[in-house]
């Protein structure tokens, strides 16, 4: 007997139920191995992958591309066994083979298989029940696909002259528009965001930093920590390191409020587990350095890179962007002058940097061009007051200013 299996949407996270089916990577008839992906799921912060349970045959698709689809949900029907390319001498290659393997095998119970003359007579009085066996299988594989093309073709048709119309009747030229479905982390994202703003008591404070000390010692060091350790060194991670020692004195920042409501209870921890925002195709996401007070500035750089590498390869899990007690994110790389992000909630507080631009600065009464980057810190004023907030921002620029101090704190 032919064993069957189904493959169901596997699960996901504790808050992700849901996703939409984004695409098949196997067509019905494919021979899958174990573990092979079939299919691949979208949700709110990633994709999910479908592998294969077993090794076999995809029979049937259970649902349909951009299908809203939940945990435990039925996908593929999957018969179990064969082995690679079974699926393909199934539809492809009988027909083909007769005229070479399949009559001599069937022809010799008539008697006469190598003679050119006896093989001509049962090509002539055998294909027509090669044709009888051919006929009913094309047409059951043929008749399924076919149905889905019929619907979907009309429906981009009328579509077409409604566009062509205001490009002729339109006196200022082509006015196309084009409509694309948000996908679920772009929708995701936008809710959060809204969220934010509209529960916490968001405001900003800006200061300035003199980047010249960290640029120098960064110029020193780089290739010398490149060449023992293999980690590039950048400025996330003295950012990162100076928040830490900055949230020793000011432990709210990485503290957040939570309960019933708006919230009735403040949570003090005494890790921190920094949230980098790092941009996709698909959106931001923000993968979490785990426990970055225990975390030199090589540990913490060597956990951004990885983390930055995973989220441009798209192979970050839920693992990965769960928690996170403070965000730091860096527009200076698209080259912002200056900006005010948005709190990730639940956390009270995130950095903004920004990029280094060389300005005239009045030093010990002299002016001087210095390499200057606006800091901004958004905080819930909920949990946190100006004072804090602003003696938290100012400590990390002394920190970035002197990083010496780091080495001390």
């Amino acid at each position: 007997m032919v064993k069957e299996q189904i493959v169901k949407v596997p699960e996901m996270a504790e808050s992700i139920t849901e996703g939409t089916l984004k695409q098949f990577s196997k067509q019905v008839g494919d021979y899958v191995e174990l573990d092979e992906e079939i299919a691949t799921i979208e949700t709110d912060k990633i994709d999910v992958a479908v592998n294969a349970p077993a090794a076999g045959t995809i029979k049937e698709f259970l649902a349909q591309e951009e299908d809203t689809v939940t945990v435990g949900q039925e996908l593929v029907k999957l018969e179990l066994g064969g082995e690679p390319g079974q699926s393909a001498q199934k539809g492809g290659e009988e027909p083909k083979s007769p005229a070479s393997d399949s009559q001599e095998t069937s022809s010799q119970p008539e008697g006469q298989t190598e003679e050119k003359a006896s093989q001509t007579q049962q090509q002539e009085s055998k294909p027509e029940p090669s044709k009888q066996e051919s006929k009913p299988e094309p047409p059951k594989q043929e008749s399924k696909p076919e149905p889905p093309k019929k619907k979907e073709e009309p429906k981009p048709a009328p579509k077409k002259p409604q566009e062509e119309k205001p490009k002729i009747e339109s006196p200022y030229g082509t006015r196309e528009e084009h409509r694309v479905k948000m996908n679920r982390m772009r929708l995701r994202i936008a809710e959060r965001l809204k969220q934010s703003q509209n529960t916490a008591a968001s405001l900003t404070t800006f200061n300035e930093v003199d980047m010249s000390a960290l640029m120098d010692m960064r110029k020193k060091y780089k290739d010398e920590i490149l060449k023992k350790t293999g980690v590039k060194l950048g400025f996330m991670s003295a950012f990162s390191r100076a928040a830490v020692l900055a949230m020793k004195d000011i432990q709210a920042v990485n503290a957040s409020i939570e309960g019933a409501g708006s919230g009735d209870t403040i949570v003090y921890r005494d890790y921190v587990d920094i949230s980098v925002a790092v941009s996709t195709e698909k959106g931001l996401v923000t993968p979490v350095v785990r426990n970055a007070e225990a975390l030199d500035m090589v540990g913490i750089e060597k956990a951004i890179a990885e983390l930055g590498k995973k989220a441009r390869d798209n192979k970050l899990t839920i693992e990965d962007m769960a928690g996170g007690t403070f965000t730091i994110s860096n527009g200076g790389v698209f080259g912002s002058l200056m900006g005010t992000p948005i709190i990730n909630l639940p956390q009270t507080a995130v950095l903004g940097l920004h990029a280094i631009k060389e300005k005239p600065v009045a030093i010990n009464g002299k002016v001087e061009i210095r390499p200057m980057m606006y800091l901004a810190l958004t905080y819930d004023h909920r949990l946190l007051d100006g004072r804090e907030a602003v003696t938290f921002l100012v400590k990390i620029k002394e920190f970035i200013e002197d990083p010496q101090k780091m080495l001390l704190a």
